[in-house]
């Protein structure tokens, strides 16, 4: 099974997020597992404590992080910064891709 992360919280629950997506990724319990960041988890990638900040750049170095909503960064002001860690894509797009192509959806 292929898995799509829809990580939009901007608080702890980001964190447990990217805990249980970097423990699946190294289990390999998916066949693939793709994250797309949305809204409020935008402003605290900028911003993360650990562990968290290295669950996300394992996950980074993995490939398992395809990109956060260019248009939620942009309207936020934080397009330049946020655009330094990760891929800048439309949000909706990304999903649409995700979904056709089988995944399952998460959100958190």
């Amino acid at each position: 099974m292929k898995v799509l992360f829809v990580i939009m919280s901007g608080d702890e629950k980001m964190d447990l997020a990217l805990t249980l997506a970097a423990r699946s990724v190294d289990a390999k319990r998916y066949e693939d597992l793709k994250i797309v960041f949305f809204g409020p988890s935008q402003e605290r990638l900028l911003r993360l404590p650990e562990p968290a900040k290295q669950m996300f750049e394992a996950l980074r170095s993995a490939g398992a992080v395809d990109s956060a909503c260019v248009n939620y960064a942009k309207a936020k002001g934080i397009e330049e910064e946020l655009s330094k860690i990760v891929k800048l894509l439309p949000a909706g797009e990304r999903i649409a891709y995700y979904l056709n192509s089988g995944y399952v959806p998460m959100v958190f």
